[in-house]
């Protein structure tokens, strides 16, 4: 496995494990400060949003209040009595920042399980 991070690495593609699997479509490295797990995504705002949105109808979230503006948006929700942050920010063209927080005091498993889903429709 390191052999194949070492190959997308010096191809300029880092790769992001989801499962198991390498795929490409994120920045491959995730932060997990404050009970936010953050990655940046190798896609346009509007996509990451809907990836996102996409999510949050998937894991039939409740009282969502999404908060879109043109470089910047939030996702409030309850999923499975958690409440829920989607933060999404635009970096640049095809880059965009994705932050989730689950619960109060953040849960990365969880975190990492919806980010986890936002790249299943990503690379839809």
């Amino acid at each position: 496995m390191i052999e194949v991070v070492a190959a997308f690495m010096l191809a300029g593609c880092v790769p992001l494990v989801v499962g198991g699997a390498a795929v490409t479509g994120g920045s491959g490295a995730y932060l997990y400060i404050n009970g936010e797990l953050k990655t940046d995504y190798l896609y346009p705002f509007d996509k990451a949003w809907s990836a996102c949105e996409k999510t949050v109808a998937y894991m039939n979230a409740t009282d969502v209040v999404p908060e879109k503006e043109i470089s910047r948006g939030t996702i409030d929700a309850f999923i499975d009595g958690e409440q829920v942050r989607f933060v999404v920010e635009y970096k640049a063209k095809d880059l965009t920042s994705v932050s989730i927080r689950v619960g109060i005091i953040g849960d990365k498993s969880a975190s990492q399980r919806l980010h986890d889903k936002v790249v299943e429709y990503l690379l839809k």
